[in-house]
C-alpha cells in the first residue's frame, strides 16, 4: 500500500513539504510582513483602514504599554472581542511584549469565562465593554489586575466612532451597566505606549504563545498550547495550498468568522498577512447585509466561512446580485460543508467552495480539498504539506485503504499539549506524536479522507464544539431536575442542535423554564434547543447513561 497516496493528487505548484527554517518565531514572520508590505492596507473594519506599517506601530505602542504595567514574558492576556481593528493590534502587541494570548469567545457566560481565566492564570484582559458586566461578576475570583476596555467604535476615528458607540450603547442598548475599578481604555493604552520603548526578549520555536481553548475530544474546556512552530507551520501550509491562486500585495479577503476562533485566526489573521492581503473584518456575520456590503465595496478574492454562513448567503436575495468577478477562493471549515450548499454557492458566485478540516489541537488545518473544484464531494480533502494522516483501529493498528477507523494526524502544526493537563494530553497525543482526532473515517486510494462519524459524543453547532458533559452538568443544577443527557440532533441551519433529555425531580418543571435556566450559564450556541422529558434514561449495567441510545 502507498503510504502517502495523497501526494500524487496534489494541485500543481503545491509542495509536498514546507520549509520551516524561514522563521524561528511568529514575531520574525510578523516583522517580515510589516516591512515587506508597509504601505499596503492590512486590516479594515467598518470603512476604517490601517496599513501594515500602522498596525506595526500601534502594536508596538500597545506592547510597550503592557510592559510598562509590569507584565512580563509568559504572562497570560485574554483578548475578548469580535472582529475589530483592536484585535490584531492587541494580539500582535501582546506577542511583541512576550505575553501568551488567551483567545476568548465574547459570547461566553461568566461561568465559562471564570474557568478559562483561572485555568490559564490570566493576569490581563482586553475586553469589549459590551461584555464587561460579565467580567464584573467574576473579576474577584481571578488573578486579573490589568483591564483594558474597548468599544466597537473606538478605532473608527472622526465622527463615525462616537456615532457608532452612541447607537450601540443607547439605541440598541447592547452595553449592560457595569462597575469595574482601575480600567483604562484601549485608546489610552495606545497613547501611553508612545512614552515607552518596547523591550525585546529571547524566544524560540517551541515557546507556547497561545492558549486556544477547546473541549478537545472529551470533557471540560482545555487550553491547547500552540507554539511559535505550530502557528508558523500551519500558516506556511495554508499559504502553500493557496500560492497558485493568490498574488502578493494584490488580494482583498473578507473575514466574517471571528478571529478568536482558530480557523479565522490562522487563515485571516496570519496566513493572509504572508500575502500582504487586505483583510476586511466583519464584526457581526449574522448581519448578512454587512457581508454583502463588503462585496459591493471591494474586489473580494477570498472568503472563509462555515457552512451555515455560506448557506445563509445563498438564500439572501441581495447577495445574488453582488460582484463576484474577483472571487478566486472560498473555503469552508469548522463544520461539514454540505454538497447542496457548495453547489448553490458555485452556481451563484462562480467560485468553488472547498472544504477543509482541522482541530484546535492542530492549529487547526490538517486537510483541505483542491481549490479548483477537482476535489471529491463529501471528502475533507487531502493532507496539507508536511502532514501525515492515517486510519487506525481501537488497538492502534494502521488500517488499509477504505477501512474505517479513527483518523490520526502528525505534523509540525500539532499542539504541544493541553495546559496543565498531562493526563488529557496523553489521551490525545500518542507517545510517537500522532494526534487522535476523535473522528471516525477512511482514506480512499487517491488519499482523500472522509469522515463517517465522531468517536465521541461531541455536538457540532455552527462550527463550535459543544460537549454534552458541560450541558448536563449545568442542567442538573436546576432544583427540579433529577437526571439529564444531552445529544446532538440534525439541524438544517447549524448542522446540529442540542437536545436535552430530562428526568424530572419536580413535575412542575417546564421546557421553557429549563431552557431559560441554561441560558444563564451557557453561551447561546450551547443552550438546548429541544427538551424532552422521560421517566428514565437508558443506562449501561454500571449506570452510565447511553447517549447513543437516546440519539437512536
Amino acid at each position: 500500500m502507498d503510504s502517502k497516496p495523497w501526494l500524487k493528487n496534489y494541485p500543481a505548484g503545491v509542495p509536498a513539504n514546507i520549509d520551516l527554517s524561514q522563521y524561528e518565531t511568529l514575531l520574525e514572520f510578523l516583522d517580515d510582513c510589516f516591512n515587506k508590505y508597509a504601505n499596503k492596507y492590512a486590516f479594515e473594519c467598518m470603512g476604517k483602514k490601517l496599513t501594515y506599517k500602522e498596525i506595526d506601530q500601534l502594536s508596538d505602542r500597545f506592547g510597550a504599554y503592557l510592559q510598562s504595567r509590569g507584565l512580563k514574558q509568559g504572562d497570560k492576556i485574554a483578548i475578548m472581542m469580535p472582529n475589530l481593528l483592536q484585535f490584531p493590534i492587541a494580539v500582535f502587541g501582546a506577542l511583541k511584549a512576550g505575553l501568551t494570548i488567551v483567545n476568548t469567545n465574547p459570547l461566553y457566560t461568566p461561568r465559562e469565562m471564570l474557568h478559562q481565566f483561572t485555568d490559564s492564570g490570566v493576569s490581563a484582559i482586553v475586553i469589549i465593554e459590551n461584555f464587561a458586566a460579565n467580567l464584573q461578576s467574576i473579576i474577584k475570583e481571578t488573578s486579573i489586575n490589568t483591564i483594558i476596555l474597548t468599544s466597537i467604535g473606538e478605532m473608527l476615528g472622526g465622527l463615525k466612532g462616537p456615532v457608532v458607540n452612541f447607537a450601540v450603547k443607547y439605541i440598541k442598548r447592547m452595553v449592560p451597566k457595569f462597575q469595574l475599578d482601575n480600567t483604562i481604555t484601549f485608546a489610552h493604552a495606545l497613547n501611553e505606549g508612545k512614552k515607552f520603548t518596547i523591550k525585546t526578549y529571547e524566544s524560540c520555536a517551541d515557546d507556547v504563545i497561545i492558549h486556544q481553548y477547546t473541549g478537545g475530544t472529551t470533557g471540560v474546556s482545555k487550553g491547547a498550547m500552540l507554539t511559535n512552530r505550530n502557528l508558523i507551520a500551519n500558516m506556511i501550509q495554508i499559504r502553500s495550498w493557496m500560492m497558485p491562486y493568490l498574488k502578493e500585495g494584490e488580494e482583498a479577503v473578507i473575514c466574517p468568522l471571528p478571529m478568536y476562533h482558530i480557523f479565522a485566526f490562522s487563515v485571516n489573521c496570519l496566513a493572509m498577512l504572508s500575502f500582504g492581503a487586505h483583510n476586511i473584518l466583519v464584526t457581526n456575520a449574522r448581519d448578512l447585509g454587512s457581508v454583502v456590503k463588503e462585496f459591493s465595496k471591494n474586489k473580494i478574492s477570498l472568503m472563509t466561512g462555515v457552512n451555515t454562513l455560506f448557506n445563509g448567503l445563498n438564500h439572501f436575495e441581495a447577495f445574488k446580485s453582488a460582484d463576484f468577478s474577483s472571487l478566486k477562493i472560498s473555503v469552508g471549515g469548522g463544520m461539514a460543508v454540505q454538497k447542496a450548499v457548495a453547489d448553490k454557492w458555485k452556481e451563484i458566485t462562480g467560485c468553488y467552495l472547498s472544504e477543509g478540516y482541522g482541530l484546535t489541537e492542530s492549529s487547526p488545518v490538517l486537510t483541505i480539498n483542491p481549490l479548483d473544484g477537482s476535489g471529491k464531494s463529501g471528502s475533507i480533502g487531502l493532507p496539507v504539506p508536511s502532514t501525515d494522516i492515517r486510519i487506525v483501529n481501537e488497538e492502534g493498528r494502521v488500517l488499509n485503504i477504505n477501512e474505517e477507523g479513527e483518523i490520526q494526524a502528525k505534523g509540525p502544526q500539532i499542539m504541544k499539549g493541553y495546559y496543565n493537563q498531562p493526563v488529557e494530553t496523553s489521551k490525545v497525543i500518542t507517545s510517537d506524536g500522532w494526534l487522535n482526532t476523535g473522528d471516525i473515517g477512511y482514506m480512499d486510494e487517491e488519499g482523500y479522507v472522509f469522515i463517517v462519524d465522531r468517536k465521541k459524543d461531541m455536538i457540532l453547532v455552527s462550527g463550535f464544539n459543544v460537549y454534552p458533559n458541560e450541558i448536563e452538568s449545568v442542567a442538573v443544577t436546576h432544583p427540579k431536575v433529577l437526571e439529564a443527557a444531552a445529544v446532538g440532533v440534525p439541524d438544517p441551519k447549524s448542522t446540529e442542535a442540542v437536545k436535552l433529555f430530562v428526568v424530572k425531580k419536580d413535575k412542575s418543571l417546564t421546557k421553557d423554564e429549563l431552557i431559560e435556566f441554561c441560558k444563564t450559564s451557557l453561551a447561546a450556541y450551547k443552550v438546548p434547543k429541544y427538551v424532552e422529558f422521560k421517566d428514565e434514561l437508558p443506562k449501561t449495567n454500571v449506570g452510565k447513561i447511553l447517549r447513543r441510545a437516546l440519539k437512536e
